[in-house]
Parts: structure tokens; C-alpha cells; sequence
């Protein structure tokens, strides 16, 4: 059992379970691409005043090149996230899940796993882009070795920025590793989401909470419930919360309308408001903005980067890979976003107190 799930200390799968606002955490760079540590300890003390309940650095949207040894970066980034976050939260502590993104073999991915207990972060987001051409058994014996290690958040990805294709019967096997706290969903694929749903309700494994990453239907993943059975007994699993580069941006926002949801839910009401139906449209189409889905989602990061810019929290949108760049006219789009759905953005918090987080 990992230091993170021993009685009496933080309880992972239980703060999970509660359903969480948890953004993937960019990556300020200077222009010559160091880390611009003013900035990112703004990004950091953003996401906590804003309300979430948590964080996932060391993933997709952080920049995948930090993991690199000739970067150097994998440590500090996570160590800068875990103080400036603790120090965020003294004055009013409360329940936050450090997610740290883990990556490559297994031998990396379990240095990396040590980094991270040793830095207090709970549990780790796996990525498999470095086995995409692995078989399912080997992954899943990738998967269970890093368990052992941390607590897991496993991770379905898009093949479109490095994931692969992920059958039914690879989240079930999956499903039966003990020390899976939560998947993120993230295929962008109705079908493909559904598969996990269904394999861990086959699982009987209630305890694993469902986050959805598809930014292109986050308000259609949280408020539908799923019928499925389990044992004989039907019933229906749902989205809890979302880990996602979408909530990287706008995270007050995120953070009222997850509150909402759960609000509704607890009510009992069985009616989704339409207002949400519609509010899910305009985010999706916001976001492929951000994201450049257009475009293959080539100007995805420096897109979330743009937005942060315009709010001030960043000075650009540079990222290590030297090709990613915003897409011709994506810019203009991004600075049209706030006039056009103002309901989603948070403009005016990030306005109120940016100096104090960049001091």
C-alpha cells in the first residue's frame, strides 16, 4: 500500500470519488524556454483560488518534454506545483489531489513514480504513448508494476496527440488492478468512452471514480448517467469530475458549473436543464478553438497558453517543441472568445487578483 492510501493519512480514492475540478497544469516558459517560475507559481495559486481540487502536473498539457533528463525539468516543475500549492492552501486548508503524469517505460515511469511520493503528490497519471505499439498484455503487466509503485489514475488518450486505441477487454483486465483510484477518459470518442464505463461496472469496481477528459463533451459526460449491470443488479455510473486541459483555462468557471452539477444531482431531479445542454455546445465550440481541432490539434497547447496570455498569467505561448505554434488566425479567435461566450470565461477574478499571485 503507498504511503498516500495508509490509514490515518490523505485518502485519494475518497477525495476522487467526491467529484473534482482538476486541471492539467501548463507550463510558463520565458522566451529563450526556461521556466518562468514567476508565472508558474501564478498558474498555481490561480487554480487554487479558483476553487479546484486539484492539480495534474507533468502531463500532456504541461509539455511531455519535461520528462526528458536532458530538459531536466520533470522535478522542479512538480516540486514547484506542490510548494507553491501547499502554501496556497495554509491559510485554508482543504482537500487537494496532486496528480503527477508519469511517462515512458516501465523503469522510467517507476523513477518517475518515486519523484512524485517523495514530493507528496497521491497518485499518478499514466500515460502509454511510449507503448502504442505494446500488446494489451504487456501493457497491462507495464500497468500493474507502476500500481505497486503509486496509486493509479489511468489514462485513456486520444490517439490524435499520441494515445492508442483501448478495447473493452483492456479496461476490464484493467479494472482489476487494486490500486487504480480513477480513470480519465479521454478518447474523444463516444464509443470508446463508453467501453470504460462498462468495464469497470463488469468489474464491480464502483471505487474507481470516473473523470472525463474529452474536452469536446464535458457537460454531456457529467450529467448523463450510464445504465449498466453489475452482478445481476442494474443501476447507472456517471461522471464525477473532469482532469482536463479545457479546465486549464477559465477554472473558476469550471469550478461553479462542476458545483452546479453536483448541486442538481443531490436534488434528486431527474430533468437536465436544457440552459446546460446548450451551455455544453458553446464550450465545445470554444474549445475547438483552443484546442485547434480544425488544424489536427497541432496548436492545441500554445491555444490553452494563448488564453492565459490574454488574462495576463503567462508572457507567451512558447512551449519546448519548437513547431507547436498557434495555428493562422487561431489568435484572433482566442481574443474573440470572451465577447462571444462570456458565461464561460473568468475574466474578471483573474483581473482582480493577478498581482498578488504574480508577486
Amino acid at each position: 500500500m503507498a504511503a498516500s492510501e495508509q490509514p490515518g493519512r490523505f485518502n485519494t480514492r475518497a477525495a476522487l470519488q467526491a467529484g473534482l475540478v482538476i486541471p492539467a497544469h501548463p507550463l510558463a516558459l520565458t522566451p529563450t524556454r526556461s521556466m518562468d517560475e514567476r508565472h508558474q507559481r501564478a498558474l498555481t495559486r490561480y487554480y487554487v483560488a479558483a476553487g479546484a481540487g486539484g492539480m495534474a502536473v507533468g502531463v500532456h498539457t504541461t509539455g511531455f518534454p519535461i520528462h526528458d533528463d536532458k530538459i531536466g525539468l520533470y522535478r522542479p516543475v512538480l516540486e514547484l506545483a506542490a510548494e507553491t500549492a501547499s502554501a496556497a492552501l495554509a491559510s485554508s486548508p482543504r482537500p487537494f489531489v496532486r496528480v503527477a503524469g508519469l511517462l515512458g517505460d516501465t523503469a522510467q515511469a517507476l523513477r518517475e513514480a518515486q519523484v512524485a511520493l517523495a514530493l507528496g503528490y497521491h497518485c499518478g497519471l499514466l500515460s502509454l504513448g511510449a507503448w502504442r505499439d505494446a500488446t494489451d498484455a504487456a501493457i497491462l503487466a507495464h500497468c500493474q508494476r507502476v500500481a505497486e509503485a503509486i496509486p493509479l489514475f489511468g489514462f485513456y488518450l486520444q490517439p490524435a496527440v499520441g494515445g492508442r486505441r483501448l478495447s473493452y477487454a483492456f479496461w476490464r483486465e484493467f479494472a482489476e488492478i487494486p490500486q487504480v483510484v480513477a480513470i480519465k477518459v479521454a478518447p474523444f470518442d463516444r464509443y470508446a468512452t463508453l467501453d470504460v464505463v462498462r468495464a469497470l461496472a463488469d468489474a464491480g469496481r464502483d471505487d474507481i471514480a470516473l473523470y472525463t477528459g474529452n474536452d469536446d463533451a464535458i457537460v454531456p459526460d457529467l450529467v448523463t448517467d450510464v445504465p449498466v449491470t453489475s452482478g445481476g443488479r442494474a443501476y447507472t455510473r456517471h461522471f464525477v469530475g473532469g482532469l482536463l486541459g479545457q479546465w486549464a483555462v477559465w477554472t473558476q468557471s469550471a469550478v461553479t458549473m462542476l458545483r452546479e452539477v453536483q448541486a442538481w444531482r443531490a436534488s434528486g431531479a431527474t430533468a437536465v436543464p436544457r440552459e446546460w445542454l446548450t451551455r455544453g455546445a458553446v464550450l465545445t465550440m470554444a474549445n475547438a478553438v483552443i484546442f485547434d481541432a480544425a488544424q489536427g490539434y497541432t496548436g492545441c497547447l500554445p491555444g490553452i497558453l494563448e488564453v492565459l496570455r490574454l488574462q495576463g498569467l503567462v508572457r507567451g505561448c512558447w512551449t519546448f517543441d519548437t513547431h507547436e505554434r498557434l495555428s493562422p488566425g487561431q489568435a484572433e479567435a482566442i481574443a474573440r472568445l470572451s465577447a462571444q461566450y462570456p458565461g464561460l470565461v473568468d475574466d474578471d477574478f483573474v483581473a482582480e487578483h493577478r498581482d498578488a499571485w504574480l508577486a
